[in-house]
């Protein structure tokens, strides 16, 4: 069966109670953001050298455009959402947190591991035709920037069965705490000059975007007008008081030379974005629900979610061979950026970087399917448990410490994939030998990945 053949049957088996708007919302997230990480790369070469450089460093009008673009919020939130529905679907099955947390890891650390070896092999290729080591560097670090988001999200993944407990006990006070939380980091950080402290934002502020997802889900955040454009006009309202008035800048994505920033790491300013685009998520979902039953729509959804982390994981692989080809070859003109030449000339630029990319996404994609057959297939449903009656399979199997092999092996197994992949991240663009990553980082994940999977074989929930 094609792979076209196989989405439409995905689609076609699609369980009627399943929410397709989270599908969605997840797809649009990620197209979001690989089109703003391209649309924000500024390249030259002259002289047989390339510069690259932020958009946000040399376009001022560009920061407000941020708001519309940085919308890995959304992801968390529909990761707080389907997490949840997983998770006490898994429960009711019979399963058990360790079980869940492994087939959940599994989904995201096959596809990161091609990845990494991928650009390993790209790097010795690259260096046995002669191509500078500080090239290969700068290429392996490009390439490499979507780790950062997913060190957080296997972070949150890791954490949902106790969060989802505390959440089941304390439901929108969790948030608002870590919300708390980020402001006393931000505090800390930018007020008092205390070190390191502010760096805790990067779970705390995630996490509370992850148990919003949950809320979600368990209608303590309802799909209804009354409460929906409250919060969104809560969120804009501080968003503006946050950033034009207050003492955190506009743009919410990252750039060089940029003092305080609300992504690096996430700031108050950031979650109250992360809220505005809460409230506009859940006064659309009707509607798109509604439309979502249609067949096309709905095809189109399973099949970006079918290779949506093969699409995150090399989208900013494309770049690199993309400015190789365009650049490199001087077939792209080098016009200021923000010109209307130069915004013009992004059309070509995005469709180049888009059929580069869909080289590894039917390369790659078929790792990452295999989970997504059955998710589709055996979706949780999108009825949410009584909030007001936590259902009792679930408090058995949350609630309480559980202490054995399996759990403590998959926690250490975790935090080695975790470890490695922020020191892969934290490595900037130097060069780090033959494979272009530290090779100490790529064996301590490769080794946690193993042991993942071998505890997965063996673990009977």
């Amino acid at each position: 069966m094609t792979r076209v053949g196989e989405v439409r049957r995905l689609a076609e088996g699609t369980p009627p109670e399943r929410d397709r708007y989270v599908d969605l919302v997840r797809a649009f997230a990620i197209g979001a953001v690989v089109v703003g990480h391209w649309l924000a790369v500024y390249v030259t070469h002259e002289g047989g050298r390339f510069q690259g450089r932020s958009v946000l460093e040399v376009v001022p009008w560009t920061h407000p455009l941020t708001w519309a673009f940085q919308v890995m919020p959304l992801f968390f939130l529909v990761g707080g959402y389907a997490n949840a529905a997983s998770f006490t679907s898994h429960l009711r099955r019979g399963g058990d947190a360790t079980g869940w947390v492994l087939d959940r890891a599994a989904r995201l650390v096959r596809p990161t591991a091609v990845l990494l070896a991928g650009l390993a092999v790209a790097a010795l290729v690259a260096g046995w035709l002669g191509v500078a080591p500080e090239l290969i560097g700068v290429a392996v670090w490009l390439a490499s920037i979507p780790l950062w988001f997913l060190v957080a999200y296997i972070a949150v993944v890791v954490l949902t069965p106790p969060m989802f407990e505390l959440h089941r006990r304390a439901g929108l006070a969790v948030p608002i705490g870590l919300a708390v939380l980020v402001g006393l980091g931000d505090l800390a950080r930018l007020v008092l000059g205390v070190p390191y402290v502010g760096q805790a934002n990067f779970l705390l502020a995630w996490l509370g975007v992850h148990q919003l997802g949950f809320a979600w889900r368990d209608g303590r955040l309802p799909s209804r007008p009354g409460v929906a454009l409250p919060l969104a006009g809560a969120g804009l309202a501080a968003l503006l008081l946050l950033t034009v008035a207050g003492p955190y800048p506009v743009s919410m994505v990252a750039f060089a030379g940029e003092e305080v920033q609300n992504t690096s790491p996430p700031t108050l300013a950031l979650l109250a974005l992360a809220v505005t685009q809460t409230g506009i998520a859940l006064l659309l979902g009707d509607r798109a629900g509604r439309w979502l039953r249609r067949p096309g729509p709905w095809t189109a959804v399973v099949g970006v979610n079918s290779v949506i982390m093969t699409v995150f994981l090399w989208h900013m692989t494309a770049v690199v061979f993309g400015v190789l080809a365009l650049y490199g070859t001087g077939l792209m003109p080098q016009p200021a950026p923000g010109s209307a030449a130069w915004l013009l000339l992004r059309i070509p630029w995005l469709a180049c970087l888009a059929l580069i990319l869909a080289v590894p996404v039917l390369v790659f994609g078929r790792i990452e399917q295999r989970s997504v057959r059955r998710n589709v297939s055996a979706s949780p449903t999108s009825q949410p448990p009584d909030v007001h009656g936590p259902d009792q399979t679930m408090a058995r199997h949350t609630s309480g410490p559980k202490f054995g092999v399996h759990p403590v092996l998959t926690v250490v197994g975790a935090a080695a994939v975790l470890g490695a992949l922020l020191s892969i991240a934290l490595a900037g663009s130097s060069y780090h030998g033959p494979t272009g990553l530290p090779a100490g980082s790529l064996v301590v994940f490769f080794a946690g990945m193993a042991l993942l999977s071998f505890i997965r074989r063996r673990h009977p929930g």
